[in-house]
């Protein structure tokens, strides 16, 4: 994992940690994200979105998904937000897949039930594990 991308893996979490600031549902906004093509557009090899900020990705989101992301509904602790929008950016880097296939084997619900469990292992160690839940699921 090159600078640039820890760096794309920082900001994703930024932005997730912004939703909360803005009181969005957060299993919504997870959702409307990662099968958003603002994600789309972050998992291509190169792309202007990877040197926007987190507020600039957010603004493109709520324009995108507008209907979708309301202030009702549960919002999830800044540290849970965190990682989950970490790990999803740092698992497209670790094996080359695109947000909604990623979101589709690790949907919120599994992500969200898993944190306190993998927050502390490696990225790819955790990534592995939540794998793995996917396969026996399927």
């Amino acid at each position: 994992m090159n600078e640039l991308e820890l760096k794309l893996c920082d900001i994703q979490g930024r932005l997730f940690e912004l939703s909360a600031e803005k009181k969005l549902n957060s299993a919504a906004f997870i959702k409307a994200f990662m099968t958003s093509g603002t994600a789309k557009e972050l998992d291509s090899e190169y792309n202007r979105m990877q040197w926007a900020g987190e507020e600039y990705l957010l603004e493109e989101v709520l324009s995108s998904a507008k209907e979708l992301l309301t202030a009702d509904g549960e919002v999830y602790s800044k540290d849970v937000l965190y990682w989950i929008g970490y790990l999803y950016r740092y698992w497209h880097y670790y094996t080359g897949e695109d947000s909604a296939k990623i979101y589709k084997q690790a949907p919120v619900k599994t992500m969200k039930r898993n944190y306190m469990m993998f927050h502390t292992m490696a990225p790819a160690l955790a990534i592995e594990d939540l794998k793995e839940i996917y396969r026996q699921k399927h």
